[in-house]
């Protein structure tokens, strides 16, 4: 083996291995590192270039999401994404655009933390330690990022940006009378113009300050009007506590079987003092917004689903002590269906409606085996406190509830309904109660047959006097029919359909008091604390009376102290008078300060915020840092901003007709499990700031694309445990085998937990940078999942053997082009080539362009001399996918410059006309033959070529034509008799 190894090399001392690859690619990665090639001038603020003609070009921002580095490194399903952005910025520059391509990392998180309370090490040299790993990886992928804009958001540098985006938050409002400039009402606006409208008493002061004038108020009363309008805010509520983890989290954090995302802890519900962005003033905005970005349809569905918008009415109904119980319905139709109410376990009004006496004749599970509905309430209220809002709210959970021995009269009829509660009404959803119509709606139909409640049809299919009721059907009617046993004597809804009957109702419950038609969401202020150390820390102190106050800007950025424990402190589920304790609480010097705030009351003694942000604070605004990382006046120079993110002439790709172009990142890919949770923050924060008059865009990304994921084989024994992939040996007969075992086979995401890891490393080293980028561009579709399969990289070695080959003797090492003319075909199979893959690049169909260039590279091999004028084109067409062997043969072509800023090669249009096409040839309608003509023939004489052909006079033998219809070049058919 050693000796045919030996000789293979001897013969071929030129050849394309792995060897020389990763020689190749990491002298060009130098070069372009040493050289700033992929440097993107801005054209102002610290990096300007005005003298730059790229920065009169027009420009392109591509980005990647954001990048946590773990200590485990890339695997090879991460690089997907960015090896696809790469290829995109790098057509575009040969285009001749000012292309903006970079990448930073999101660096604060809790897997550090969670390695700091194991071991003790500061989560920031773990955390730089891995960056270190992932920035080699990275560089030797030979991505063309512009390395000055590496951020990172642990460098205060950065945070400090990040805070003072959090103050302009906290001191701002949501005006719903506001007029925008795209002529709706409501925008966010300084706190400042709200105090002035409170002093000059042109807004009424709220709630129990009502009636009073701004100045009767001391300053803890005006701070507590101000604080229940900032934008960002303090709020005791129940939160979602991860025991786990040391914190909460937000619902978005919060796995559907009630534990959280990161660690898969178990989530309980406390009541704690926490930070709020008030993302709910944006819901419609957030909504109507997505009409005007190029995003996939999928996407903006889950938006729209987590925002949760729905149209319906208040509803009063009427306690037994005559207490108003408001529901909120999206089918007040079926008003005098409902049968039975149900409170969430947390509403307010529970410990006013509960009874200390069960009423006679109630089933006997009604009571929860409690012998009394306050002893069942409470018990019932102490299980449902240990569940998140997602798992209570989870389809495939079984209904409980407890009766409250209360009931309550229905507006409509005056009937009494028992009124429940029940795990699955939330208290921030709605008004927290709902009315049941089991008839009609699933969840309640599941409960009336559980308790057996009444069950009342009031919608029927229409005109099918056969169905049975559904009660007899065993489920409820929720398709769309119309109106029955609906009526009383003001108001009948009988016979008409949904849309109607909603709005009769609704009309009768305004005329008479005991309703309205409103808007509601499923959409929660952003729960925005963590009880962590590994965090930004919030640029907030607060006084003797507990207000909070802005830290100057002066004073940013505010840098986490030392502390010598970094584990936080969780508190007893069972025992509700027990506290958390974050761990920057123990840094006494730190918390406790006195500061002159600058606001003419000159030093006081203040205490810090101990809670730190969320990581996804960093990650709502990297993009717009990447612009401009060297200010150090500024988040962004405006003019910078403008210049990438502003507003196009034209909106996006399927926008509705007069809709303006929001701005925004022009091409941002990432995994769609970021559907919801960044996406939609980053959003909130952007028109924020745009509001605010920060920034000219309205959304972060203009065009997002949602790639799919790289699958692996994963193996699992008989007890259903993965075992380590790569131990797995597999037989001829295709038995797969660990450890002397059989294992089964599967496929599913690469990661730690199925052990099916493949590392780039491997790939670098057994194939090179470009072969790995050559294959998994070619897998297949960008946006679908696909399986991999180390074996089969080596078909993308060959491809680019092949042009190496072209272009280099394996034996001497010198160039072996020629200086001759193209023939016709391959002259036009080159141009069509280039045509398509310039299409399929700009399109992100790199798979199809790859197949296109493996093609025409296969018709020159088989020439006997490759064409300058051919090679130099294969290589700027390979450049964008293989860029280090494209800038070694572009070299070794003689050329001085870069391949990355060369001019993509130009279709001849004259060239993608085609000389001949396939003439279908009928006779009475049926396929008879297919004829090769020219393309421009005539009528006369694709005619007279038809009736020529030896098969087609065969068929016509003794027969008579009556008719030739004729469509040149494409269809002849003949009309016999």
């Amino acid at each position: 083996m050693t000796d045919t190894a030996t000789e293979t090399r001897d013969e071929h001392p030129y050849r394309y291995t792995a060897a020389l690859a990763g020689q190749i690619e990491t002298s060009w990665q130098d070069r372009w590192e040493e050289q700033g090639t992929y440097h993107a001038p801005n054209p102002a603020g610290p990096w300007a270039e005005p003298d730059n003609p790229l920065t009169q070009a027009q420009k392109l921002l591509v980005l990647d999401m954001f990048p946590y580095p773990s200590g485990a490194g890339l695997h090879v399903g991460h690089p997907l994404g960015y090896i696809a952005t790469d290829v995109y910025a790098r057509y575009h520059r040969m285009t001749g655009k000012n292309v903006l391509h970079c990448l930073g990392y999101d660096a604060f998180g809790l897997p550090a933390e969670q390695y700091a309370v194991q071991t003790g090490q500061h989560p920031r040299t773990t955390t730089e330690d891995n960056i270190v790993i992932m920035a080699r990886q990275l560089r030797r992928l030979g991505l063309g990022h512009d390395d000055r804009r590496a951020i990172r958001t642990i460098d205060p540098d950065y945070y400090r940006w990040t805070q003072w985006i959090f103050l302009q938050i906290f001191n701002s409002w949501y005006d719903e009378s506001a007029p925008r400039p795209d002529g709706g009402l409501g925008r966010a606006r300084p706190i400042t113009e709200l105090i002035a409208q409170l002093a000059d008493g042109s807004r009424p002061l709220p709630g129990e300050w009502a009636g009073r004038a701004w100045s009767d108020l001391d300053a803890t009363e005006q701070a507590a009007v101000i604080d229940g309008h900032r934008l960002a805010y303090a709020d005791e509520a129940p939160v979602n506590w991860a025991p786990g983890l040391g914190t909460v989290l937000s619902n978005e954090e919060v796995t559907n079987d009630g534990r959280s995302e990161r660690g898969n802890f178990p989530v309980f519900r406390k009541a704690l003092r926490q930070w709020k962005m008030r993302i709910t003033a944006y819901a419609d905005r957030l909504a109507d917004d997505l009409d005007r970005v190029d995003w996939p349809e999928k996407v903006k569905t889950m938006q729209r689903n987590w925002i949760g918008r729905s149209h319906g009415a208040r509803v009063t109904f009427t306690g037994p002590g005559g207490e108003d119980i408001e529901v909120f319905t999206t089918r007040p139709d079926t008003l005098f269906g409902a049968t039975f109410m149900v409170l969430a376990p947390e509403h307010p009004l529970v410990a006013d409606l509960v009874t200390d006496a069960w009423p006679s004749d109630i089933p006997m599970h009604w009571t929860g085996g409690a012998d009394t509905p306050r002893e069942a309430v409470a018990s019932y209220q102490q299980a449902a406190s240990r569940k998140s809002d997602v798992e209570r709210q989870m389809d495939d959970k079984s209904k409980t509830g407890v009766f409250t021995g209360a009931y309550a009269t229905n507006p409509v009829d005056g009937r009494e309904i028992p009124v429940f509660i029940a795990d699955y009404v939330l208290m921030g959803y709605g008004t927290g109660a709902i009315m049941a119509v089991p008839a009609h709606d699933a969840r309640d139909f599941e409960f009336a047959t559980e308790f057996m409640i009444p069950i009342m049809d009031v919608v029927a299919p229409q005109g099918d006097s056969s169905w049975p009721g559904s009660v007899n059907n065993g489920e409820a009617y929720v398709a769309p029919g119309v109106a029955v046993n609906s009526s009383n004597d003001e108001v009948s809804l009988d016979g008409l359909g949904l849309d109607e009957a909603k709005a009769t109702m609704i009309s009768w419950l305004e005329r008479t008091g005991r309703g309205q038609g409103t808007v509601t969401y499923r959409l929660r202020d952003w729960l925005f604390s963590r009880q962590r150390y590994w965090g930004e820390p919030f640029p907030i102190v607060f006084d003797e009376d507990g207000v909070a106050h802005a830290l100057p800007e002066s004073m940013l950025p505010l840098e986490l102290p030392e502390i010598p424990d970094y584990a936080p402190k969780t508190f007893d589920p069972d025992d509700d008078s027990s506290e958390p304790e974050p761990p920057l609480s123990r840094a006494g010097d730190w918390v406790e300060v006195e500061l002159d705030l600058g606001d003419g009351r000159g030093v006081r003694r203040y205490r810090r915020e101990t809670n730190t942000m969320p990581n996804w604070a960093g990650s709502c605004w990297y993009f717009l840092r990447y612009l401009d990382p060297a200010n150090a006046t500024a988040m962004v120079d405006p003019e910078v901003e403008r210049y990438w993110m502003g507003p196009q002439a034209t909106a996006v790709a399927g926008a509705p007709a007069g809709a303006a172009d929001p701005g925004g990142v022009d091409l941002y890919v990432g995994g769609v499990e970021h559907a919801v949770l960044h996406l939609l923050y980053a959003r909130f924060w952007v028109k924020v700031l745009h509001d605010l008059g920060h920034l000219t865009s309205e959304e972060p990304f203009r065009r997002y694309f949602s790639q799919g994921y790289i699958q692996a084989a994963a193996y699992r024994d008989d007890r259903g445990q993965p075992v380590p992939a790569a131990e797995v040996a597999e037989s001829a007969d295709g038995v797969f085998t660990w450890q002397g075992s059989v294992v089964h086979r599967e496929f599913g995401k690469i990661g730690k937990s199925l052990k099916n890891v493949v590392s780039p490393d491997e790939m670098y080293d057994e194939y090179g940078a470009d072969t790995f980028r050559v294959y998994e561009m070619a897998m297949g579709p960008l946006e679908l999942s696909k399986p991999w399969e180390t074996r089969a990289v080596v078909g993308s070695q060959r491809f680019l053997q092949r042009v190496w080959r072209n272009v280099v003797d394996e034996q001497t090492g010198e160039v072996r082009v020629g200086d001759g003319p193209l023939d016709d075909a391959t002259s036009r199979l080159l141009h069509r080539t280039i045509d398509q893959v310039a299409r399929d690049y700009d399109g992100l169909r790199f798979n199809t362009a790859i197949a296109k260039l493996i093609e025409l590279n296969n018709a020159l091999t088989k020439l006997d001399v490759v064409p300058r004028s051919a090679a130099e084109a294969l290589i700027l067409m390979v450049a964008p996918v293989a860029p280090h062997l494209a800038e070694e043969l572009w070299s070794r072509l003689g050329h001085e410059s870069s391949v990355v800023h060369e001019t993509f090669p130009a279709a001849d249009p004259a060239l993608l006309v085609e000389d001949t096409v396939t003439c279908v040839v009928q006779v009475l309608g049926k396929v008879r033959d297919r004829l090769e003509v020219a393309a421009d023939i005539s009528d006369a004489d694709l005619e007279a070529a038809a009736l020529a052909s030896e098969r087609i006079q065969g068929l016509l033998d003794g027969k008579t034509v009556r008719k030739v219809i004729v469509r040149a070049p494409k269809l002849v058919n003949i009309v016999v008799g």
